[in-house]
């Protein structure tokens, strides 16, 4: 077995950037981030990523720095429960952190649809009287369908199904 000292030597970028989201140590990531050498979406034996971690240990100090990196896939799926971060954000314990998490990361663009092992979204796993996170996730989801909706209009014309402009006035 590796002693302290040989085991925190031998901690990579990617490691630490593990062990900060884990311990929410601010000081640690942003001297990760300022070194560099990692990878934002470095995934543990486990499937987790430092977003991952952040998350499941209300580190919210950290989880804003690594949300904002330009690289960082909000929705990574881990190996064992195929629980994206947001996943894990509606199972906090405490309102407010809960709020706080869910908010950060669908404020980043986290996809309400992907479904875990049990082929459930973050919707299917709330509890019924958590509220205020299901109309947050609602909000996003609708807000999700308008530039879905945007973007297939915006497709609709350039499809190539020989109706011209696609505004539809096919009459002669």
């Amino acid at each position: 077995m590796a002693t302290e000292s040989e085991s925190s030597q031998g901690a990579n970028n990617n490691e630490r950037l593990l062990a900060a989201a884990r311990a929410d140590n601010e000081d640690l990531l942003l001297e990760v981030f300022e070194q560099g050498g990692f990878d934002i979406n470095f995934q543990d034996g486990l499937g987790n990523t430092a977003l991952h971690n952040a998350v499941s240990h209300g580190s919210t100090d950290v989880l804003e720095h690594i949300l904002s990196h330009e690289e960082c896939d909000v929705d990574p799926i881990n190996r064992i429960d195929k629980a994206t971060p947001l996943h894990l954000a509606v199972r906090l314990d405490g309102l407010e952190l809960r709020k706080h998490v869910v908010e950060s990361l669908l404020d980043a663009g986290a996809d309400t649809r992907i479904k875990d092992k049990n082929g459930e979204t973050v919707l299917d796993t709330l509890s019924e009287d958590d509220a205020e996170i299901r109309a947050l996730i609602r909000k996003s989801q609708a807000q999700a369908s308008v530039s879905q909706d945007d973007v297939a209009s915006d497709d609709d014309g350039e499809a190539g199904s020989g109706s011209g402009s696609g505004s539809g006035s096919d009459e002669d």
